[in-house]
């Protein structure tokens, strides 16, 4: 597994996800099920929106599953630590050609920092910081065209 397949989770996403991928499976399913046995109880599916819709929500539902079970399945669970190169959970402080500072956590859409900016590693700038030291000149290509900054800081969210 190299690093932009494995997905950082803090130990409160991770749970959050767990607990989430505990209640879709079971009361989500039921309910969904009931959805389905009340709209077939109005007639004929064919015609019956209220049938489509339950069977669209059910097929949210089971997407969301294999989604969690995907990222679960992937993660890397604990703290990351402070150091000299930038990895997976870190918070990294970049300026751009603009002297603009950021501060940017590596991490998955599914780890919530308030107030910070997460950076998936799979995104032009995450993948270009990861294994990228204190002080580097990172270019990376984004919509807008190439970009460049500069790492000032590798810390801990």
């Amino acid at each position: 597994m190299t690093d932009t397949d494995t997905v950082w989770l803090s130990r409160e996403a991770y749970d959050r996800l767990v607990a989430e991928l505990e209640h879709l499976k079971s009361e989500g399913r039921a309910e969904a099920s009931e959805a389905i046995e009340r709209a077939r109880e109005h007639g004929d599916i064919s015609e019956n929106a209220e049938y489509e819709v339950a069977k669209e929500e059910q097929g949210k539902l089971e997407s969301r599953i294999r989604e969690i079970e995907r990222t679960l399945a992937r993660a890397t669970v604990g703290e990351t630590e402070a150091g000299d190169t930038v990895s997976l959970g870190n918070l990294v402080t970049i300026v751009d050609e603009d002297g603009e500072e950021l501060q940017v956590v590596i991490a998955d859409r599914e780890d919530k920092f308030p107030g910070l900016t997460s950076v998936s590693p799979q995104s032009p700038l995450g993948g270009a910081l990861l294994g990228r030291t204190l002080h580097d000149e990172v270019r990376y290509h984004a919509p807008a065209g190439e970009l460049t900054v500069t790492i000032t800081a590798i810390d801990t969210p």
